[in-house]
């Protein structure tokens, strides 16, 4: 961009704020590259938003936790929270629950596997995964929609027992049977898949195309990565306060 040795004629008489619209008027006529680099700051800015997490149990206490990650009952073999909570964007929380609500109306409930999670917590799940299975885990490089809040995992239970409903695989099974579209398993098994992907669409939210007990929510792109333990949250809460 070429720089003028002398102000143009009737510049000096220009107010501060006049200099400064015209300013960026040039740089978004005659600099491509500048004009990008702005559109997309500006972009990135409406499209962020603070994060808003909030504990699922307190907006229905109906809805079930299986807080595997705070167990050793996981594909890791270790707990990975210190706490068994779950946690979502708070418009993803209320979408959550309004499918809960909707499954209750027909005897399910809603079991949570994990809700949002650390970002230190989705590297050690790559660091530790084979790569021929890391099309089951995210890539901490790009943060996983975990990290933002607005991805859960959770299966039904029925209402009248409080059991879990069989699904054509186990939770973080690493394998074909996974697939929401897998074909095998039996015609209960499919059914109760098929109800849960159905109710949890219905309100936002879109399964991974690998595990038919993730879901990720519409406006995921709206929120950071985050890497805030779980003891931590309220502390964080209350700052915001």
């Amino acid at each position: 961009m070429t720089v003028c040795q002398e102000p143009p004629v009737g510049w000096t008489n220009l107010s501060r704020k006049c200099k400064g619209a015209v300013f960026v008027l040039a740089v978004l006529l005659f600099c491509p590259q500048e004009r990008e680099s702005l559109c997309q700051e500006e972009q990135i800015g409406k499209a962020r938003q603070l994060p808003d997490l909030v504990e699922i149990v307190t907006l229905d206490s109906t809805v079930k936790l299986d807080i595997r990650y705070a167990t050793e009952n996981n594909f890791m073999k270790r707990p990975m929270y210190a706490q068994a909570r779950a946690f979502l964007q708070r418009s993803a929380a209320e979408a959550l629950i309004r499918a809960h609500l909707k499954l209750r109306a027909i005897g399910y409930g809603l079991l949570i596997f994990d809700g949002y999670r650390p970002w230190s917590v989705t590297k050690k799940f790559w660091d530790e995964t084979p790569p021929q299975k890391r099309a089951f885990v995210a890539d901490p490089d790009k943060g996983s929609k975990h990290n933002r809040g607005c991805a859960v995992d959770l299966s039904l239970y029925d209402l009248k027992t409080g059991k879990e409903v069989e699904m054509p695989s186990a939770y973080d099974e690493f394998t074909e049977r996974a697939a929401p579209d897998y074909a095998g398993g039996t015609e209960a098994q499919r059914e109760a898949r098929d109800l849960l992907r159905s109710a949890m669409e219905r309100e936002g939210f879109l399964v991974n195309p690998n595990e038919w007990w993730h879901f990720d929510y519409k406006d995921w792109e709206k929120y950071e990565v985050l890497d805030v333990k779980f003891e931590e949250i309220d502390e964080k809460i209350k700052d915001q306060k």
